[in-house]
């Protein structure tokens, strides 16, 4: 293991376990961050104005650039396996917060997903959006190194991964422009879904 993932894992690291309220908190997220984001998208979409296609089509954009931030972990995954912190680290030189599986390490999805949401908000969504989706997004790779369960490049690499999906994303974003549409139509707002093709 890399000096730098060493040193930046025991740096967040070392305040685990002995904290009660940040614990449970750095637990939180690092383990529902996704859940967090699906009630962040309904909650967006039901309380922006009904006329405004454009922002809920950025959450739409959104939405897609987290997906993709998670496909291009799965198939990172399949070529490369890093061994996570608490299966490479001598036992009592760590705490682990959280349980987790044995695969592997490297890339985080939860980070990958989160800047995939986060940086697909950025262009068109309403700024207390995009400040909630990134806010959460910064959290996410902290705590997932402060839990126990990533090293520092891992989820350094995955808001690489995210941003780089979302602006994928917008390049393509006229083909989902159908999605917004038909979400709009589903909600009765189809007279905005003609404006908007």
């Amino acid at each position: 293991m890399n000096s730098f993932d060493l040193f930046g894992y025991h740096l967040i690291n070392q305040w685990a376990g002995h904290h009660p309220v940040l614990d449970k908190l750095m637990a939180f997220f690092a383990q529902y961050a996704l859940e967090l984001y699906a009630v962040l998208f309904l909650l967006s979409w039901f309380t922006l104005p009904k006329s405004d296609s454009n922002k809920r089509h950025a959450l739409v954009v959104a939405g897609f650039s987290g997906v993709l931030a998670l496909a291009f972990n799965a198939i990172i995954g399949q070529f490369f396996f890093r061994p996570r912190p608490f299966v490479t680290l001598q036992k009592g030189t760590f705490a682990q917060l959280i349980p987790h599986s044995l695969d592997t390490s490297f890339p985080s999805d939860h980070t990958s997903g989160s800047f995939g949401f986060a940086a697909g908000s950025w262009r068109e969504a309403t700024i207390w959006i995009r400040w909630t989706f990134t806010i959460l997004a910064i959290i996410v790779p902290i705590a997932r190194v402060y839990t126990g369960v990533h090293w520092p490049t891992d989820v350094l690499a995955s808001v690489v991964i995210g941003i780089v999906s979302a602006k994928i994303m917008w390049l393509m974003n006229h083909y989902l422009r159908p999605v917004t549409n038909l979400g709009l139509r589903i909600f009765h707002y189809a007279k905005y879904a003609k404006e908007a093709e």
